[in-house]
């Protein structure tokens, strides 16, 4: 896999509109490269970052999503948050911030600054795995956001609600841990309030799990029926 395939969203699976507005997860007949089922010992995930770009301030709260480029052998086309693989001796936060420099061109001046939001961790039974921290950061004022042209070919800001009605009318195309995460985002009515809620906040890991149901496989979060099972 080229090295600027590793993004942080682990694995593909389609998702529908399900009962009272919930998404749920549906089997896909071929997987991506790389999120085949692993019929041997779990790999160990490769450390990863990406960061939900922020802004509104304390009036309104939108986040910049990026377009993969369709091209991509992995989730060619998907509209997620900036990120990538973490390198060898580097710092999540780094990390993070770097990206948005490669994938969006927005200038994060200090990654201390970045926020923990939540951290997910591809499912043992996927061959291809990353443990994902998902930083906030407010944008700069002054943020002119680009895609590269390469990996990305477009990007835009968005509320969160938004987003998910988008990719209902298939106006934009978002993966399972986007979708769960523009869920969380949805019920914060601003940057700000956002922003303190999760400043100081204890992140604890979320490891789905894929559970076989004959020749079916479906993806379980924590505390769902069968995850324990």
């Amino acid at each position: 896999m080229n090295p600027q395939d590793w993004q942080i969203h682990f694995w593909t699976v389609l998702v529908v509109m399900g009962p009272e507005g919930t998404f749920d997860a549906v089997e896909v007949d071929r997987p991506a490269p790389g999120e085949e089922l692993n019929a041997g010992p779990a790999s160990r995930p490769r450390q990863a970052a990406t960061v939900i770009v922020m802004r509104g301030g304390g009036t309104a709260l939108e986040v910049l999503l990026v377009r993969r480029n369709p091209a991509a052998r992995f989730m060619g086309g998907a509209w997620v948050f900036p990120g990538g693989a973490v390198d060898a001796g580097e710092d999540h936060r780094v990390a993070g911030v770097r990206e948005v420099l490669e994938e969006a061109s927005v200038v994060l001046p200090d990654p201390n600054a970045l926020v923990r939001f939540s951290r997910w961790i591809t499912p043992a039974q996927i061959r291809i795995r990353f443990d994902t921290h998902f930083f906030l950061a407010a944008a700069p004022a002054d943020a002119d956001p680009r895609p590269d042209g390469g990996e990305t070919v477009d990007l835009g800001w968005f509320a969160p609600q938004a987003a998910l009605e988008a990719h209902v009318k298939d106006e934009i195309q978002l993966v399972f841990p986007t979708i769960k995460t523009l869920e969380q985002l949805a019920g914060f009515d601003s940057a700000a309030e956002l922003l303190a809620w999760a400043d100081g906040r204890e992140v604890v890991p979320i490891e789905p799990r894929v559970v076989l149901e004959g020749e079916v496989a479906r993806v379980v979060l924590p505390g769902e029926p069968g995850y324990r099972d």
